[in-house]
């Protein structure tokens, strides 16, 4: 069975450290915890589960990522925030995995979700990198949104690593340290560029953002599933400066990159919605049940757009269709995938009180 080191960069995070660590230290066999800088007891927590180096913030997490796998020793290297843990179910799933690793796999990906909905299930999530072979000399590009691009032989897991955030973070430190390397004259990569517009996107600067998404767009070098995911937040951010025609043709866009996507489709339906136009929005609820949720693709996944969301969105198309027998009938399959969703409670008292009966 092959060995493993967790390596992790750190700062402040005396308040969840404890607990990342607690989720996994019975699964590896080597924790080493880079500090960048803590004020806080950071760097005491980590000492009772490993080792701890220290590497001076320079405003790149790449680098600071770089320095944390040159510790490792073992056979395999795994990386974790400090706010993410391993749930129970999937520690099981680790042990699992770590018993089946023979030393052939280069990378292991596994899905990381990185918001949940009000049932505790993943609303957001996507493969990453997880598990690095130390001797295939991996290395972290970018700045900001460090990644590892898999190469060799990849090999996907179920194990599933949980990003529960219990603190706010610096919501202008990546957009400050991009605008930094452009004022120093740095070209961005297509991945750079990409990543850049979405800050801008979280910031509220709308125009400035659309206008970085269609530059990533009109280069021939963008990953498809960034491409795809442009789409929809350029549809985003024309949607906040009030231009809804054009926001259609942004998502109608992504169709070009690669089959219809549940986002996309839901996007789509909503802004229908919104207009009055039922039959077009019934369609993209439509459309967004019968595309294909594949998590392995590697881009952005909202999982309710595959099943409740156009299932809900389809009750509210047909009720004001004055379908309503149908519309309540689309209701108790949204249920199937969020049997406590205070919508699902709502229609149904709402379809009770027209005294609506499900048609057969």
């Amino acid at each position: 069975m092959a060995t493993i080191s967790l390596c992790m960069i750190v700062r402040d995070e005396e308040q969840t450290l404890a607990r990342c660590l607690d989720s996994v230290a019975g699964l590896v066999d080597e924790i080493v915890v880079t500090d960048t800088g803590s004020t806080d007891r950071t760097k005491e927590i980590a000492a009772q589960y490993g080792r701890v180096v220290d590497f001076p913030w320079c405003d790149d997490f790449a680098a600071a990522r770089n320095f944390s796998f040159a510790q490792a020793t073992k056979d395999y290297i795994l990386w974790l925030d400090a706010d993410d843990v391993m749930e129970p179910a999937d520690q099981e799933r680790f042990a699992q995995l770590k018993a089946g690793l023979d030393g052939t796999a280069d990378v292991v990906l596994l899905p990381y979700h990185t918001a949940l909905d009000e049932n505790g299930q993943p609303a957001f999530t996507y493969f990453r990198e997880r598990l690095l072979r130390r001797a295939a000399g991996f290395q972290w590009e970018g700045a900001v949104h460090e990644c590892i691009t898999p190469r060799g032989r990849v090999q996907y897991g179920e194990t599933a690593v949980t990003h529960r955030k219990e603190k706010a973070a610096d919501s202008d430190r990546n957009l400050r340290i991009y605008q930094a390397q452009l004022a120093r004259g740095k070209i961005f990569s297509a991945r750079e560029q990409f990543y850049y517009a979405r800050e801008l996107f979280a910031h509220g600067r709308y125009h400035e953002a659309a206008a970085a998404f269609e530059t990533f767009l009109d280069r021939p070098d963008g990953w498809v599933e960034n491409r795809i995911e442009a789409c929809c937040n350029l549809a985003e951010c024309l949607c906040a400066v009030g231009q809804p025609a054009q926001a259609r043709q942004a998502l109608v866009r992504s169709f070009a990159e690669d089959s219809p996507r549940g986002e996309a489709c839901c996007a789509l339906a909503a802004l229908e919605l919104e207009q009055g136009r039922l039959s077009q929005a019934k369609f993209w609820y439509e459309t967004a049940l019968r595309a294909v949720c594949d998590t392995r693709q590697g881009g952005f996944v909202k999982p309710a757009c595959y099943g409740y969301l156009p299932c809900i969105g389809l009750c509210v198309c047909c009720d004001r269709m004055g379908h309503h027998a149908e519309a309540a009938q689309w209701n108790e399959r949204a249920a199937l995938y969020q049997p406590q969703s205070e919508a699902v409670a709502y229609n149904r008292r709402y379809f009770d009180a027209i005294g609506c009966e499900m048609s057969q």
